[in-house]
């Protein structure tokens, strides 16, 4: 599908945008709006929600009653199509004795179709770890030059939560946010009985509105708290570009997208400078070029990485803008690991609709700052949790081996009556966990494919120990019935990449030898090429990345309109 007003094979872009996703759906907004025509290349298929979500389906009316699928892990109305963990025709590999997964959307919008719209401000020290432990590296920049840039993210994409008024949990200033919905029952249980053991519960900060965000070209009404957000919204509550940045960019007239446009490599031209890119026609194979004056790379963290590695010639045999050797390296991803319980003070309670917006209305910010710094914990960084428990089909492990009328008794006394601490926490990235291109293995277009090495250090798994230990604790704290086996976190934690998480592959820094792109990711070695997703992230923080990448896709974005302005691409 083409849209927009430029032809790409008749004339240059200012600027071409790799990636419809978070970063690259920022970047076409500010750009446009700063007056630059721009060209997208998105490789996934062309995407409607108005179009396509069916919101109000009952899981009865799809197959297998909408259970989960290889082709459909996240269910069948789950709002990606033709994307996943594997894509056919398009693989990755992995060293021996790894454990990677790779979850690629596939579709205008990219991620911001499918996640989990959990938004808290990364605080001081996660810009400064270096500074704080002695482990990774520090930020070019600090919190207070990304504050001004979260303020405005949150109002363009519409925030919902409360304060926080923790250390290193930075508040949003005044109408930044809007009104958190109420705390569920069971939040509110786990909140009562966390707090009785010192660890604080908060109102969650996510990208879903909770009043109307009038706007004349993409307007987007409150949640209705009726439907799951992972099938997309046509009322555009949940936060995703396909119903906010790419239709007001497009607004414009200076926004030209091409769906199915597999990106295979960065083409130079005079000066050491991009000239455009090569591109796949994923439908027919037929391969392209498209020119402008600057690139964006925003195609998300690992297919940015392959692009660079890809874009290499014989001046360059480590791929493009790869002096650093960094390109590939300090490949990160969140830490991951669920506990459940059964509560029985809870069996039996009253049915009423307590739905809410789509995951948790409250949860566990970090909070062990001092004893860190006292030395007090057997890991660096921090973890969070996310809390769950609602009404609906309680787990196996909560239910009695009975059959018929027995069962169906045992299921209404049970459901909402099973709650959740979901852990997120941050890596350190190490020498063992990068991504590379594969010497033997090509796509079906004849593009180099990735091949991942990945491996948890002591470090994690600590970390998810104490997580355990602490669940474990707050469950007991409200006589609940622990439901999963208690094994070691070696056995309990995420795979690599499994949190959808992945950072690091082309780092920010403030010495071109050992940083891939500066603060406003702008390559070192490539001045017109600038990098906009998670892959210019230098560490990875335990808080979820994705307003951090739209507060930096703001601020590299200006930066490259100013520029525009200056004269530097005439």
């Amino acid at each position: 599908m083409t849209s927009g007003a430029l032809d790409p094979a008749a004339a240059a872009a200012d600027v071409i945008i790799v990636g419809s996703g978070a970063a690259g759906g920022m970047a076409a907004y500010s750009l446009t709006k700063a007056g630059l025509r721009c060209l997208m290349l998105e490789a996934g298929r062309d995407y409607d929600p108005q179009a396509e979500v069916n919101m109000f389906a009952p899981e009865s009316d799809a197959p297998l009653r909408g259970a989960a699928t290889p082709d459909k892990p996240f269910g069948y109305f789950d709002a990606t199509v033709g994307g996943g963990w594997q894509v056919d025709g398009e693989p990755y590999t992995m060293q021996e004795g790894t454990d990677f997964r790779w979850y690629r959307s596939r579709m205008l919008g990219g991620r911001t179709n499918h996640w989990g719209r959990h938004v808290p401000r990364w605080g001081p020290y996660d810009f400064k770890p270096f500074s704080r432990d002695g482990l990774g590296v520090d930020w070019p920049i600090g919190y207070d030059d990304v504050a001004p840039f979260y303020d405005r993210v949150e109002r363009m994409i519409g925030v919902n939560g409360g304060r926080i008024e923790l250390e290193n949990h930075p508040d949003s200033p005044a109408g930044c946010l809007m009104p958190p919905p109420k705390p569920r029952v069971t939040e509110m249980l786990i909140k009562a009985a966390a707090e009785s053991l010192g660890i604080p519960v908060r109102p969650a900060h996510t990208a879903v509105l909770t009043r109307d965000m009038p706007d004349d070209v993409a307007p987007r009404s409150a949640c209705f708290n009726a439907t799951p957000c992972t099938r997309g919204c046509t009322i555009g509550a949940m936060f995703q570009t396909t119903t906010s940045f790419l239709p007001m960019a497009k607004a414009t007239g200076r926004l030209t997208i091409v769906t199915d446009a597999m990106v295979s490599r960065v083409v130079m031209g005079a000066a050491g400078r991009a000239a455009g890119v090569e591109y796949v026609d994923r439908k027919t194979g037929v391969r392209h070029q498209a020119k402008a004056r600057a690139v964006v790379l925003a195609a998300g963290t690992c297919e940015t990485t392959r692009l660079l590695l890809n874009s290499g010639d014989g001046e360059r045999p480590g791929g493009l803008a790869n002096s650093s050797g960094q390109v590939g390296r300090n490949l990160t991803d969140s830490t991951g690991a669920s506990f459940r319980a059964y509560v029985p003070a809870l069996a039996d309670r009253p049915r009423y609709n307590e739905d809410g917006i789509g995951g948790q209305h409250m949860y566990i910010p970090f909070w062990l700052y001092q004893q860190q710094k006292r030395g007090e914990l057997d890991f660096a960084r921090g973890y969070h949790f996310e809390l769950g428990g609602r009404f609906g089909i309680p787990p196996a492990a909560a239910l009695p081996r009975v059959w018929g009328p027995a069962l169906k008794k045992a299921v209404r006394s049970a459901s909402g009556a099973t709650i959740g601490m979901t852990l997120r926490g941050e890596m350190i990235p190490n020498k063992d966990s990068y991504c590379e291109i594969d010497p033997a293995v090509k796509d079906r277009f004849g593009i180099p494919v990735l091949r991942f090495a990945f491996r948890w250090s002591q470090n994690e798994l600590n970390q998810v120990a104490h997580g355990q230990r602490t669940a474990h604790a707050v469950f007991k704290r409200m006589n609940a019935v622990i439901l999963d086996p208690a094994l070691p976190p070696e056995k309990i934690i995420t795979a690599g990449g499994e949190i959808i998480h992945e950072l690091g592959t082309a780092r920010m820094g403030a010495d071109p030898r050992s940083s891939v792109v500066d603060s406003y990711g702008q390559t070192w070695d490539v001045g017109n090429l600038v990098l906009m997703d998670g892959a210019i992230f230098a560490s990875g923080a335990h808080k979820n990345p994705t307003l951090t990448i739209l507060a930096l896709a703001l601020r590299a974005s200006e930066r490259l309109a100013e520029r525009f302005k200056s004269g530097a691409f005439a």
